[in-house]
């Protein structure tokens, strides 16, 4: 069994969510959805999310893409990681806050999962900041 992470806020659900968690779903057997903490996403993001954390778990969780959802941590986001330690890390073709102390860390961690970027779906249209 293959298992894939991705990771994201899914604030305002979008065809374009719905594009990656399909694509990450297809790089293996067993889809783990890591979604942001409220306090994360007022830190990356700098504004409180639309949704909070368990209503953003509960539409993951009604889109039946994901094998299991869960909420990631605050103090360690790379905590989560360790705990499931996925076979593939899917990642958004925007995702680069997190993205870019990924190899890193898990280099640091002895961890070497194959990290896949998966490509944007209608950018133009289905992005979160255009949608806000």
């Amino acid at each position: 069994m293959t298992t894939i992470m991705a990771f994201g806020s899914f604030d305002i659900l979008h065809p374009g969510h719905i594009y990656f968690l399909k694509k990450a779903k297809a790089l293996g057997d067993n889809l783990v959805v890591v979604l942001a903490k409220d306090s994360t996403i007022l830190e990356v993001k700098k504004r409180e999310p639309k949704y909070d954390e368990h209503q953003r778990v509960e539409h993951i969780r009604d889109l039946k893409i994901a094998d299991k959802v869960r909420l990631g941590y605050e103090a360690d986001k790379y905590e989560v990681i360790e705990e499931i330690n996925p076979d593939v890390i899917a990642l958004g073709y925007d995702q680069d806050g997190f993205a870019d102390k990924l190899e890193e860390e898990m280099t640091k961690r002895k961890m070497h999962p194959k990290i896949v970027r998966i490509d944007s779906y209608k950018e133009e249209h289905y992005k979160s900041s255009k949608l806000r």
